[in-house]
């Protein structure tokens, strides 16, 4: 695996602000397990969870005799029942699902939060912006690394900062800082 690059970050570390690395800790990673994050939280009593929903991308509409979107998401987010993230890696996952697919995946994600929940992801300042094609880990606490993928992701069409705001209906957006090309950091709290 190719040697990802590293970029500085100030909302990751707010994740861990709190965190009391002798209590267990339990996290939501969207995306494959990359050694870089697997190293990073081996410091940590915890419990990882990686779903890669991007390699289920597109999330396709019900034709006939097809599972529903929300029916499609209790099936890839199938974790036992008493689990409850401390912190969620959504990366930029929300720029290829659409109003729908999004608010299935929240509600079938909701049960297991705590009202302490965290969250990062990546949003967009500009709907035009390029699409990224990366694929994201933590390297320390104020890096976050990255690859690019092989191919491009299918069904990119990121949605506004405000209308991401309302879609991600059990999530309040803390704080967001600008990045040099055009994303939006986000660090959300769950909102129950």
């Amino acid at each position: 695996m190719r040697k990802p690059s590293l970029q500085p970050t100030k909302l990751l570390p707010c994740l861990f602000e709190t965190v009391d690395e002798e209590l267990p800790l339990t996290v939501f990673h969207i995306g494959p397990a990359l050694p870089d994050t697997i190293d990073f939280f081996s410091s940590f009593r915890c419990k990882l969870h990686f779903i890669d929903l991007f390699s289920e991308l597109p999330v396709n509409h019900q034709h006939d005799g097809e599972p529903t979107i929300a029916a499609q998401f209790a099936a890839m987010l199938k974790f036992p029942a008493d689990t409850r993230f401390d912190i969620c890696l959504f990366w930029d996952v929300f720029n290829y699902l659409d109003r729908e697919a999004i608010s299935a995946f929240l509600t079938t994600l909701r049960p297991h939060l705590k009202d302490t929940s965290l969250a990062h992801a990546f949003s967009v300042h500009n709907r035009n912006a390029v699409q990224g094609d990366h694929l994201y880990g933590i390297s320390q606490r104020d890096a976050i690394s990255f690859r690019s993928r092989r191919t491009a992701l299918p069904g990119y069409a990121p949605h506004s900062q405000s209308e991401l705001k309302t879609l991600l209906h059990c999530f309040t957006v803390a704080r967001s800082v600008l990045l040099p090309d055009s994303r939006l950091e986000l660090l959300l709290h769950a909102r129950l």
